[in-house]
């Protein structure tokens, strides 16, 4: 079982960067890329275990979206990218599903149903 909880953190890490650096989106932090990255991510998580594993972490690392924008963006991104993964319907469907909820953000999205990003002026290229 132990084996099983620190493979599987690996596995979801290894899958969203792989598709991540594909992408190849500005604003590695607070911008479009990072909003990909947290809704593949948790689309993955939910797409392969639960939504609920998703609203943990995003409880526990985000602090639910409470704080500042930035984790209140990743917050809404985590939501979003799980509701997205535990409807696919197949793997590549997940992926493309995400890809086009990217290209119809915003800056500063309310919509539930709408990936948000900060302003560019707040925008870093670290990946982290």
């Amino acid at each position: 079982m132990l084996l099983v909880l620190g493979v599987y953190p690996a596995f979801v890490l290894a899958a969203t960067y792989a598709q991540f650096f594909q992408a190849d989106l500005p604003g590695g932090r607070n911008g479009p890329a990072d909003a990909y990255r947290h809704s593949l991510a948790s689309a993955i998580v939910a797409y392969t275990a639960s939504p609920r594993c998703v609203e943990w972490v995003t409880a526990v690392m985000e602090r639910g979206g409470q704080g500042n924008s930035a984790r209140t963006m990743d917050a809404h991104n985590n939501l979003l990218g799980a509701r997205i993964g535990a409807n696919a319907t197949s793997w590549s469907d997940m992926q493309a599903a995400i890809r086009d909820a990217v290209r119809h953000g915003a800056v500063d999205a309310t919509d539930p149903d709408r990936i948000t990003w900060l302003p560019p002026s707040r925008w870093q290229n670290r990946l982290y």
